[in-house]
């Protein structure tokens, strides 16, 4: 069995509370293995240090001062609470509410034809794109659509 594997029993071990296979399992790696072997006497080591400690008994009042801590702590906020605004994004969404009303109702500003650009404005020749030189020599351009290759299952259609 890998030492990765016994590393993370070797606590439950030394506790005794392995199950009998799991146990002889960890006898039979220890067997093999002088690292887990050390490591084991090191948990005990320190196992025996602890016991070697006086037990502190906590004083009577102990425990009513635990609760009354636990008592004044705040109550846990609901998943809901993230919903209530704090004041300051109140204030700045209301300050944009009054900006976008404001910048709403304010009158557009057209600008005017003056009466002498009017002719201009009336007579305009909007047929000058179609007189343009360089478009009528796309007209006289080879289809570049019939080498697409789209346009290849058309024409085997037809």
């Amino acid at each position: 069995m890998s030492c990765e594997r016994m590393e993370s029993r070797i606590l439950a071990y030394v506790d005794s509370r392995l199950k009998e296979s799991e146990r002889a399992e960890m006898e039979k790696h220890l067997a093999g293995c002088a690292a887990c072997r050390l490591r084991v006497n090191e948990f005990r080591a320190v196992s025996s240090l602890l016991d070697e400690l006086p037990v502190i008994e906590p004083s009577g009042a102990f425990n009513a001062r635990v609760h009354a801590l636990v008592a004044a702590e705040p109550p846990k906020r609901s998943w809901f609470a993230w919903l209530t605004p704090s004041p300051r994004i109140a204030f700045v969404a209301s300050m944009l509410l009054v900006a976008t009303v404001w910048l709403g109702s304010r009158p557009v500003d057209h600008p005017s034809i003056a009466d002498q650009d009017l002719p201009v404005v009336e007579n305009a020749d909007y047929d000058v794109i179609s007189s343009f030189s360089p478009l009528s020599d796309l007209s006289q351009a080879p289809d570049d659509d019939a080498n697409d290759s789209d346009a290849q299952p058309q024409q085997q259609q037809m």
